[in-house]
């Protein structure tokens, strides 16, 4: 009985060792980077300026950026980040003058929850501010945040974060396997494209001497998909080309309504479609 108790307490004892007291002497790093350069707050002490790196240990901590010397007109930025065993925490922060002229990336990375099929694979999981942004691995458009890419093989890969109305954050990263990058993103708005009113082509040629057109950028992915509304949520209705020339029908910030003939097996319908393209690669002519 005696042994019985003993092999209990040691038990306890091995089970409190490696899953209390070490998790207490677990340590991860964290990395800042900043334009411009700011002082560094962790938890409400100052601890450096950027950029900074350091070792600590696992938890949640409130990190805050105020910028420094001349930029007294620069906003400063806070938030909360998760430092993970043997793992770095990587942000970078780009001031604005204001929040909505901010941006910046949070990079973590942890053990998956459950071990991938493949050895070689590990996963991604994105999130944007705003969201509902257009996420793009390697040149290859993947969906709307927030969003988990599963099965994505180890090693370096580009994410690229759009969304109508603000300016592209574009990022490397390097998947280890069996473990999951969390990626978030802030997007600055960008002030150039001032919000037009979806008004009708027709209410408003009076005012323009000829025909506005849209013409198709040149773009990774060697086409451009037509939604059914002026939203990264809309679907698809169609695929144009570079170098392709539509009607404009109406604009709004960040987005263009065409007037397309539909490409189905080769051969044009005879009737007229309307949709719309994004901005970003497209562009208007007149003729």
């Amino acid at each position: 009985m005696l042994l019985l108790v003993l092999v209990v307490l040691f038990i306890g004892f091995v089970l409190i060792r490696f899953f209390v007291f070490d998790r207490q002497n677990a340590y991860g790093r964290i990395k800042v980077v900043s334009s411009p350069g700011a002082s560094v707050f962790i938890n409400n002490a100052i601890i450096g300026k950027t950029p900074f790196e350091d070792k600590y240990k696992v938890g949640e901590y409130l990190l805050k950026l105020i910028p420094e010397g001349t930029s007294t007109e620069t906003a400063s930025w806070n938030g909360k980040v998760t430092v993970f065993k043997n793992a770095l925490t990587y942000v970078n922060r780009e001031l604005g003058s204001s929040d909505i002229t901010s941006a910046g990336e949070i990079f973590t990375t942890q053990k998956m929850s459950s071990p991938p099929k493949d050895k070689n694979y590990g996963e991604i999981y994105i999130e944007t501010e705003p969201q509902g942004a257009i996420i793009t691995l390697d040149n290859d458009e993947k969906g709307i945040a927030p969003l988990i890419l599963q099965d994505v093989l180890r090693g370096d890969h580009e994410i690229s974060v759009f969304m109508p109305g603000f300016f592209r954050r574009t990022q490397k990263i390097n998947v280890d396997p069996g473990f999951r990058v969390n990626a978030s993103f802030k997007l600055a708005i960008d002030q150039s494209q001032t919000s037009v009113s979806t008004t009708p082509k027709e209410a408003t040629e009076s005012a323009k001497p000829g025909t506005e057109y849209v013409i198709i950028d040149e773009n990774p992915q060697g086409w451009l998909r037509v939604r059914e509304d002026g939203s990264v949520e809309a679907s698809e209705a169609a695929k144009v080309k570079p170098g392709e020339k539509y009607e404009l029908m109406e604009e709004k910030t960040g987005w263009y309504k065409i007037k397309y003939n539909e490409n189905k097996d080769g051969l044009y319908e005879g009737e007229f479609t309307e949709g719309w393209v994004s901005s970003e690669y497209s562009s208007k002519s007149e003729e």
